[in-house]
């Protein structure tokens, strides 16, 4: 393992915490940034398990809310079906990652040039969302129903795609069904929780036998330093879109997307 794998993996570590919790697709733009940097992982697995790091970063960030919310589980009807929204919005992610891992893995994650449409197609649909003239209904995530929740699980399928984004499809979902932009973001956290720990289990089950000493050195790299860049993001992020809303991370994603399908035709 060589000293620019190193840099590499340091780097995409950051990029994974940065990106993770803000609709602009952090598998997209990791794969993309690898591809550019020439950063290759046994079986796509250092993309996938670095997400961990991210969401210890929600845990942290969390601790005392979930806490509080798992003390409160026995006895307040509100909390109970706050945690069966999220494992209900989790479900239909949970059941088509698996039936479409191996053609995920070997085939969307090698794909530059989609990651690249999606990124500029979802740029342009979120600039439009953040548009509308939206009234919301639902302002507390503790108050979202079921029927809710299902739908915002389904809409984060769209995200087994590279470069739709996890956050970007269940936030953009939220806001068409009903929600403010703040709890549509806050939703997005919590639902992040189960997505990830399950891709990761599931991704490191299936790759068990092919990694090395040095891949998990490298993915150690990349946890840590997704840890530290989504501790910083998701402590300021719901203030920023209550002010902001959604449209700078939708000329972000344009932005990226056009200098990716530069970067294609120009260095290959």
């Amino acid at each position: 393992m060589d000293s620019q794998t190193i840099v590499d993996a340091v780097i995409l570590g950051i990029v994974e915490g940065l990106t993770e919790f803000i609709p602009v697709s952090s598998t997209g733009h990791i794969l993309l940034l690898g591809h550019f940097l020439g950063f290759e992982s046994t079986g796509k697995t250092f993309e996938v398990l670095i997400q961990l790091g991210a969401i210890l970063a929600i845990l942290s960030v969390y601790f005392a809310r979930l806490w509080n919310l798992a003390l409160s589980l026995p006895s307040d009807p509100t909390s109970r079906r706050f945690v069966a929204g999220i494992l209900l919005a989790f479900l239909p992610a949970a059941v088509v990652g698996v039936l479409l891992h191996s053609f995920i893995k070997d085939v969307l994650f090698h794909t530059p040039a989609l990651i690249c449409s999606t990124l500029l197609i979802g740029g342009i649909i979120l600039l439009w969302i953040d548009r509308l003239p939206l009234k919301p209904r639902y302002t507390n995530v503790m108050d979202y129903p079921l029927s809710l929740c299902l739908k915002i699980g389904l809409f984060q399928c769209l995200a087994m795609v590279p470069g739709v984004s996890r956050s970007g499809a269940t936030i953009a979902g939220s806001l068409l069904m009903g929600t403010d932009k703040r709890s549509a973001a806050e939703f997005s956290f919590f639902l992040a929780m189960p997505t990830m720990v399950g891709a990761f289990t599931y991704d490191l089950y299936k790759n068990r036998d092919v990694l090395s000493v040095d891949d998990a050195k490298l993915i150690a790299i990349g946890f840590v330093m997704s840890f530290f860049a989504g501790v910083f993001v998701v402590r300021g992020l719901l203030d920023f879109v209550s002010k902001h809303g959604f449209a700078p991370f939708a000329w972000w994603r344009i932005a990226v997307g056009l200098a990716g399908f530069a970067g294609l035709y120009f260095l290959g």
